[in-house]
């Protein structure tokens, strides 16, 4: 574990700030919104206060603090975590554990669309307590679009401001629920889990099973929580729960009074925000501001969270290879054009085919009960790995499978009022995922490898042939060989066959994604002294592969240690010492006929070539300076030529 990791083991003030800042802008955010869903349209009843604060209070402490606080954030992947460092630790137990690290990756994704509209609506349309004719939806439109525009910039400056702003934010929640808690200090006993019982189990409420799916939207920032344990650490995460889900709690305890003085009636919740209506007249703009900073912070931790998980996709070669920027210095700090512009036509598109927060919530919650349920297959294998009791693991399955299940019915029943919007984008990335990972399966299916050492004395000749014009001093290849002994029969056929290539060096270059995070490795096996040399980098899956620079760094420690000589063979330069120039070539394997496909490898490499257009060329992908590279098709042969017969004519 690096010392920075370890630094975030530690528990400190500026960690729990941090921590503050980060992980719970989703969770912390929900108040806004979770009792108006509750509630919807329908008379208040004290059954329906007690139960719906009763269901809250141990929704989070289930969910949020049991499984997530206590029992996930084990699994951190040397001090990362999120669904895709889960998978990292995980996925050598079996294969069909890239079906739920996928499925769940899609869902959070699908969640990020959706969590910025519904959080930013939800805010400003406490404007409607004193505006009721405010236009808020091009409020909201305005605020999303430069909320994506600044992304490029970087938000290193501006989110160190967001540690003091939640704090802010989560005190005043926790003060505006004692004010009320106040007034009727009996509202405590809706924590008795009984009231919750009592209210999905009575008989005269026809809607007890539908409440499950608006209680949920209390813990949708749960899978945030986890995602960002390499920001802040596992102690300050824990510790820093404790102040939130005391703060949170207190504040729906706070909106179940308010609502319990107005047994009987039917509200426009949507004007009559519970939230903002415990606020004191003169505060509720004051408070309308700060919900409104801490909205836009939720969104933020979503879209940071989004780009990550798009990188740590990239390089678990599960999505196409896309532009990665990194406007800061900032550890994680990180910015993916395509899906920034992708995500803010979608949030920008839930607004306007929404219109309202109320409408959203049906979409809202769906696809993160999705990502939890994947979340507690892929720990309970985790749990395994770590020699935990069969027994223990299959409670921990029973109660999860069984909670999250029906938390995940309950949802479904919004199918048709909003559901459908985020199962839709949901199977489009999944599509677009499952698609890049099966097309290269695909493809290296019909990669042949042939031993190096077959070819050891010709690439030796080779190299000394003067009468063969020389392609490059030092000419290196990237190679998917696993193994030292293989290369692919097609990198030979480039140097010899295909325009024969002569060189003073030949290179082999193999990346291996560790699934450690920042793993920064390599090694090198001298095949044939001064002739073949293999470097294999070991990269963790959050590690840029600029194998430009880490070609060029590793290339100077060798030459520093006396194990090569770079110089250029060239009589005129040799004797001056200069050093001989570096030709990368790319080999680009092509399904050029694919008649011994199946009907469904068909259509997978039919889209995988659409999808191979828009995303970046290998030679990019892989950080090389294109002015040093060259890109060589050669098709892959999906038939064998001594399976055809022909018969000639004489």
């Amino acid at each position: 574990m690096s010392s920075h990791n370890k630094d975030l083991q530690k528990l400190t003030t500026a960690g729990l700030l941090i921590s503050l800042g980060i992980i719970y802008g989703d969770i912390g955010t929900s108040p806004l919104y979770v009792f108006k869903a509750i509630v919807g349209d329908h008379a208040i009843t004290e059954s329906l206060a007690l139960g719906g604060v009763s269901c809250i209070f141990w929704t989070l402490t289930l969910q949020t603090t049991i499984k997530y606080v206590m029992i996930t954030l084990q699994a951190d992947n040397k001090g990362e975590g999120g669904i895709f460092s889960l998978f990292s630790l995980v996925r050598r137990r079996a294969k069909w554990l890239i079906i739920p690290a996928v499925v769940g990756g899609c869902a959070l994704l699908a969640d990020g669309i959706i969590t910025p509209p519904i959080t930013i609506s939800s805010a400003i349309e406490g404007l409607h307590a004193k505006y009721p004719q405010l236009p808020t939806m091009s409020v909201v439109i305005t605020i999303i679009a430069a909320l994506f525009f600044i992304q490029q910039f970087g938000t290193s400056l501006v989110g160190k401001a967001f540690g003091p702003i939640m704090f802010l934010w989560f005190t005043m929640m926790g003060v505006l629920g004692i004010s009320y808690i106040a007034q009727m200090p009996s509202i405590i006993k809706a924590l008795n889990p009984y009231y919750a019982y009592h209210l999905l189990t009575t008989t005269t409420d026809p809607r007890a099973f539908g409440i499950l799916g608006a209680v949920f939207l209390c813990t949708t920032g749960a899978e945030a929580l986890y995602s960002d344990l390499g920001h802040c650490g596992r102690s300050n995460i824990r510790v820093s729960w404790i102040y939130v889900k005391t703060c949170l709690i207190l504040n729906y305890l706070g909106q179940a009074v308010w609502l319990m003085q107005r047994e009987g009636k039917v509200i426009d919740l949507d004007v009559l925000n519970p939230f903002y209506q415990i606020m004191p007249s003169w505060f509720l703009i004051f408070g309308i501001g700060i919900a409104t900073v801490a909205a836009v912070i939720a969104s933020q931790a979503l879209i940071s969270g989004s780009y990550t998980l798009i990188a740590e996709a990239v390089r678990l070669n599960l999505w196409p290879k896309v532009r990665i920027n990194y406007p800061s210095e900032q550890k994680g700090q990180l910015y993916v054009p395509s899906i920034n512009w992708i995500m803010c036509a979608g949030c920008i598109g839930v607004v306007l085919l929404f219109k309202h927060s109320a409408k959203m919530e049906a979409a809202y919650g769906l696809s993160i009960t999705v990502a939890m349920l994947m979340t507690t297959i892929l720990v309970s294998k985790f749990l395994k790995r770590r020699k935990v009791p069969s027994y223990l693991i299959n409670l921990f399955l029973l109660v999860y499978l069984l909670v999250e299940g029906i938390f995940l019915s309950s949802n479904l029943g919004k199918f048709t009022e909003g559901g459908w919007f985020t199962l839709t984008i949901g199977f489009i990335l999944f599509s677009v995922m499952w698609t890049w990972h099966t097309a290269r399966k695909i493809r290296n299916r019909y990669v042949k490898f042939v031993e190096v050492e077959d070819y050891y004395d010709i690439l030796k000749e080779l190299s000394e042939d003067e009468t063969v014009p020389k392609y490059a001093s030092q000419l290196v290849y990237l190679t998917s060989a696993n193994f030292n002994s293989e290369v692919e029969s097609k990198i030979l056929y480039s140097i010899l066959q295909k325009q024969p290539k002569r060189a003073d060096v030949y290179w082999l270059v193999h990346v291996d994604v560790m699934d450690e995070p920042y793993t920064r490795d390599y090694e090198v096996d001298f095949l044939v002294p001064n002739k073949l040399i293999r470097i294999d980098f070991k990269l963790g899956f959050r590690v840029g592969q600029q194998i430009n620079l880490l070609f060029r760094k590793v290339v100077e420690d060798l030459v520093k240690n006396g194990e090569v000589d770079i110089t250029s063979q060239y009589e005129s330069l040799n004797k001056r010492k200069i050093v001989g120039d570096f030709r990368f070539v790319v080999i680009e394997k092509v399904l050029s006929r694919s008649h011994n496909l199946s009907f469904y490898e068909r259509i997978i490499m039919t889209i995988y070539a659409q999808l191979k257009k828009v995303s970046i060329s290998e030679e990019r992908g892989f950080g090389l300076d294109l002015s040093f590279v060259t890109v060589e098709k050669v098709p892959l042969m999906l038939t064998d030529p001594e399976s055809v017969v022909i018969n000639r004519v004489v």
